[in-house]
């Protein structure tokens, strides 16, 4: 029986370098046995609106751009009531879950890897109801992902986020925060960032241990920075979070399944580096084993 693919590309994403191999990419797809469907991403929002319409017609998602893009894509498939397994061509300026899950940045060996490889279980976050694949995010650096404009992006890749936040240290800004795990912990502090995430980097900016990380345990990892009283105590949790040590009295790094935050101040997130509107009352919960996604054997 043969087997149909719905195939998204963002044609904006990254250097566009994907674009000049579509034809190639299609042609890798019709030789493992698939009948490609293929769809050119036009506005925000589309992607999601293609799957909830095809889902029925398609046994596989396949969709190259950037992290963005693959929130639409996991957000299409899970609002949809078939549990479609996702391929990922990673094609932005950052790819952050792709590196977590090891995913080649060549674009045709990306999609060598979906054709000839094997589906593997992830967890999936969730934000007052929004998904998020690898984090949502609030404070310092944050708003520089969706602040920077896409062509110092492409230009500049990482240093782009570096760029655009050092204007920020100067007016750091801090935000109280009552936050309480799924185990009755209480957090409770101003801080100057916050992360939920299911991943080892993002914003091209932060890594974490990939010892400390399982992308599919059930839980997500929590990274709070405190407010310094001066440059010297941010410079030592920045020196912490190098090293991947968080031994750090301004860092809190924990994991959970769930939790809730009372936000005053109700900072803007980011969600998957696209901006999400600050709330006084959040809501963030670990969808276990969410979503199928295709890797390399």
């Amino acid at each position: 029986m043969e087997k149909r693919l719905l195939f998204l590309i963002n044609p904006k994403a990254g250097q566009k370098r994907a674009n000049r191999h579509l034809t190639d990419i299609i042609e890798i797809f019709n030789r493992a046995g698939y009948r490609v469907i293929t769809h050119v991403t036009a506005a925000s929002g589309d992607a999601k609106q293609v799957i909830l319409k095809l889902a029925q017609e398609v046994d596989l998602v396949v969709c190259c751009g950037g992290d963005g893009t693959f929130n639409e894509t996991l957000s299409g498939v899970l609002s949809s009531e078939k549990k479609l397994p996702i391929g990922y061509i990673p094609a932005g300026s950052t790819n952050d879950l792709a590196n977590s899950l090891g995913l080649s940045s060549n674009v045709l060996k990306a999609a060598k890897s979906i054709a000839e490889g094997m589906p593997m279980e992830l967890d999936v976050g969730e934000f007052n109801g929004r998904y998020f694949s690898y984090v949502a995010s609030f404070g310092l650096f944050t708003k520089t992902s969706y602040d920077t404009p896409q062509e110092l992006k492409n230009a500049l890749g990482h240093l782009a986020y570096l760029l655009n936040g050092i204007q920020e240290i100067s007016q750091i800004k801090t935000y109280p925060m009552h936050i309480t795990l799924s185990d009755g912990t209480v957090i409770e502090d101003h801080f100057i960032f916050g992360a939920v995430s299911n991943s080892t980097s993002f914003g091209g900016v932060l890594t974490l241990a990939k010892d400390r990380v399982d992308l599919c345990d059930g839980k997500l990892e929590i990274i709070l920075i405190r407010a310094p009283k001066d440059f010297l105590e941010l410079a030592d949790c920045v020196r912490a979070m190098q090293q991947q040590t968080y031994d750090n009295p301004m860092i809190t790094f924990v994991s959970t399944d769930a939790l809730s935050i009372t936000a005053p101040s109700c900072p803007d997130w980011t969600l998957d580096g696209e901006k999400e509107q600050g709330k006084v009352d959040i809501q963030i919960r670990c969808l276990h084993k969410a979503i199928q996604i295709y890797r390399k054997k």
